[in-house]
């Protein structure tokens, strides 16, 4: 699992190159178009999925590199730009700035993430359509092409709307290019009842002269290649079916030139007013950009003995993937590395329709980043949703579902569990020390629990590692979250906090293994949430730099995770690594988000010109109200107050209770239900949001202090007739039990001395009581709970919290 010991990770700022004897992977996604945002359903299906592949290779120490940029020419960025009234470059510059900071947000790890606007894909372009001309793969043709006399131009393809023409399609708002519902590749005079994109008139067709790709003529050589390819290289199902069906329709000479000014200039003296279609040097873009890194491109591209090509994107992007672009390097006839494996996500659709960046629709990456939801969990539940065999579906209830039972309850809840009980002092954990071993321990390999963990642990590995090398990773995700799964099952088995009092040995083998199983799942998930990985490492206390590794060696570790960290090392501060996400902020964010971009801008500026009128109205009646303010008599506001106690902490009935049950509510995985005698003959149902901080069995049978005249509240179903008193700590990430003495009676009232006078029966919500005397409560230097100063008091002494200072009581 790699070094432990904190060497420094190698440096990727220069450029890699292939290695005689390594395995050389050359990876790429998508380029994503660089007209809009990047949406959710855009991120996982190309960026993300391959930044994922990326860093696996990396874990395995292969020599990997991962190429990407935005996709600047064409149509959509002279439309965007009519849109925007500025220019093709300035949308480019404009939106790349954008993408990059996205992604950057999503940390991906580019090893290049470039601009097809760079002067290098004009360079390397125009030499790929030299080579296709001089090998006559190419030929001249008039072809009828849509014109618009109101704008007085010819009309590229996806400045052109209409219904689709494909049987049992009728898509109403088909492009000149591709109908997004079927898929179906088009040309824009197949359209039925077309219209210009922007001023929405019918335009005529007219003779246009261009230059097309003759697909028939190397039809025999790209079959030759797709057949064996697509079995070497273990194509996704859906890669297949789509490129079989093009091949089974009948390859057709495309058009690879346009009537466009923002585009690589066609190198032809006859065509020097056209620009090469987008979708003829999109793909040369992973070139160019791979030529941006390093001006020793051709050893990865021109290398297919060393270099295996992985290539990630969406199913709408495929053909142009598997038959396109292998024709056209195919037809240079040069030693071109031409793609080994090929991933393919179906969509992944939003609440009830589909994610669209031309519609606004869906949550984008810069909104993302505007939740506050950390990007470890976005991450997660987009590789957990990737649409790898079918369409699936981003909910807000999904997403919460997830992160609160998966992420939280499960992952984060191990991981502090462990590293928690590590951490507490002597006589209670082991000093933030990791335990060394000693004659007296049992042997792991015949200590039951342990055993059949180990038994699970090295299947687990061995399932992720042949799932991420089919680039299956949803399943290799699964795969590395059950191993969390199997260590909360490990220590529930083992009842460590038992163990601890009664057979020390066994509990520090029980504690080694548990924390090299935290230090496993760090690296197996690094891959999928990088920020995550890096949280863990610290709360271990290695260096951020620290390297995971996943070479055979450190595979073969995994089957001995009670040697994984070191003996004696002295761990960082556990922290929980989730937070819940709550109902109301679930149902937040879906309003928030429904509906188009369009129609948020909308909704924003009614509410703020309502809340502007509201102001307005409220300043209105304030300086009338002032004017017309009367004074109430002296008596009546003396009887008033002489109506409402004083506030004291008197007022507050705190008991001694004994939890004699507790479990987790049937409806709120954050919640735990109790049940506490307070000394009145019958039991006390109380509510508590203790879940994430402390664990189940140490909810058992334990003496706590009790608020019990609050008026009772109904939480998601079941009454709380009390509450538990706890201390957290200033940024609410650690929360610890207020704790009378063990001596104290069941029943007893805790007292503040000096503070003298009956507990209210019901405090008053409406004056704020509790309210009022909660911001004093705290514990001190010395871990006591306390008003102000003065310590909450019983029969039997002090009442006490076991590690936090200063935090704050409720």
């Amino acid at each position: 699992m790699g070094d432990v010991s904190g060497h420094a990770a190698g440096d990727r700022k220069v450029p890699k190159l292939p290695i005689e004897g390594k395995r050389n992977i050359l990876i790429t996604s998508a380029l994503p178009y660089v007209n809009n945002v990047p949406h959710l359903g855009n991120i996982i299906g190309c960026v993300l999925s391959a930044d994922v592949f990326a860093r696996y290779c990396r874990l395995r120490s292969y020599n990997a590199i991962y190429m990407c940029g935005t996709d600047e020419y064409g149509t959509a960025t002279e439309t965007k730009a009519m849109e925007e009234n500025s220019t093709p470059k300035e949308i480019c510059d404009k939106y790349y700035a954008i993408h990059k900071e996205v992604y950057e947000w999503f940390n991906i790890s580019f090893d290049k993430f470039g601009r097809t606007s760079a002067p290098q894909q004009t360079e390397v372009c125009q030499a790929i359509f030299k080579k296709l001309l001089e090998n006559n793969w190419l030929s001249e043709n008039t072809m009828q092409q849509l014109y618009c006399d109101t704008c007085k131009r010819f009309l590229a393809d996806r400045l052109v709307e209409g219904t689709c023409p494909k049987e049992g399609c009728d898509y109403k708002s088909a492009r000149g290019d591709q109908c997004e519902k079927c898929s179906k590749l088009l040309n824009p005079t197949e359209l039925k009842d077309p219209r210009c994109k922007v001023c929405q008139k019918t335009p005529r067709i007219r003779d246009t002269n261009h230059l097309f790709l003759e697909l028939p003529l190397l039809k025999d050589r790209l079959e030759e290649y797709i057949n064996k390819m697509s079995v070497a290289g273990s194509w996704s199902q859906n890669a297949i079916q789509a490129t079989y069906a093009w091949l089974k329709e009948g390859l057709k000479s495309r058009c690879i030139t346009r009537d466009l000014k923002w585009g690589v200039p066609v190198p032809h003296e006859r065509y020097s007013d056209k620009v090469f279609y987008v979708w003829f040097d999109a793909p040369i873009g992973y070139v160019s950009i791979t030529s941006c890194y390093t001006p020793e491109w051709e050893k990865w591209w021109k290398n297919p003995e060393n270099v295996e090509l992985y290539q990630f994107m969406g199913k709408d992007n495929v053909p142009f993937h598997t038959v396109m672009f292998p024709s056209t390097l195919l037809g240079t006839e040069e030693n071109w590395t031409l793609m080994k494996t090929i991933s393919v996500t179906e969509y992944l659709n939003y609440e009830a329709g589909k994610f669209s960046k031309s519609k606004g629709i869906g949550v984008f990456g810069n909104d993302a980043k505007d939740t506050n939801i950390p990007v470890e969990v976005w991450r997660y539940y987009l590789l957990n949703n990737r649409p790898e065999v079918s369409d699936t579906l981003f909910t807000w209830a999904d997403l919460q579902a997830k992160l609160n039972s998966e992420l939280l309850n499960n992952l984060g809840n191990f991981i502090n569990r462990v590293l928690s009980f590590i951490a507490k002092p002597p006589g209670q954990g082991y000093g933030s020390v990791i335990p060394k071993p000693s004659d007296s321990d049992p042997d792991p390999l015949t200590h039951e629990p342990t055993k059949k963990l180990v038994c699970s642990i090295v299947e687990c590995v061995e399932q992720y590692v042949e799932a991420m090398e089919k680039v299956k990773l949803k399943q290799g995700l699964k795969t590395a979250m059950s191993i969390s799964n199997e260590g909360n099952g490990y220590l529930q088995e083992s009842q460590f906090w038992k163990l601890y009092k009664d057979d020390q040995p066994s509990c520090s083998l029980v504690i080694r293994t548990s924390a090299g199983l935290v230090y496993l799942l760090a690296c197996l998930l690094e891959p999928f949430m990088p920020s995550f990985s890096l949280e863990v490492l610290k709360q271990l206390n290695f260096p951020p730099e620290t390297p995971f590794s996943l070479e055979k060696g450190d595979i073969d570790r995994a089957s001995r995770p009670w040697d994984i960290l070191p003996a004696g090392h002295k761990i960082g501060t556990p922290e929980p690594l989730f937070k819940e996400l709550k109902d109301e902020e679930v149902e937040f964010f879906r309003t928030k988000f429904a509906g188009s971009q369009a129609d948020r801008i909308v909704r924003a500026e009614a509410e703020a010109e309502k809340m502007a009128e509201q102001l307005k109205k409220t300043k209105v009646s304030e300086s009338s109200g002032k004017k017309q303010q009367n004074k109430k008599p002296a008596s009546e506001a003396k009887g008033r107050a002489s109506a409402e106690p004083e506030i004291s902490i008197a007022r507050l009935d705190i008991r001694v209770g004994l939890i004699t049950s507790a479990q987790k509510h049937p409806d709120a995985d954050s919640l735990y239900v109790e049940e506490i005698d307070v000394g009145e003959g019958q039991t006390r149902t109380v509510v508590s949001g203790l879940v994430k901080y402390i664990p189940l069995e140490e909810m058992q049978n334990r003496k706590v202090c009790v608020l019990c005249n609050l008026k009772p509240a109904t939480m998601r179903g079941i009454k709380s007739q009390a509450m538990v008193l706890a201390a957290s700590n200033s940024d609410h990430t650690k929360v610890e039990l207020v704790e009378p003495p063990k001596s104290a009676q069941v029943g007893e009232r805790v007292t503040i001395p000096g503070f003298d006078g009956e507990p209210d029966d019901v405090l008053n919500p409406k004056k704020k009581v509790w309210e009022t005397l909660q911001v004093d409560l705290h514990t001190n230097t010395e871990l006591v709970a306390c008003y102000k100063d003065i310590p909450f008091t019983t029969s039997a002494g002090v009442c006490t919290v076991s590690s936090i200072t200063g935090g704050s009581i409720r």
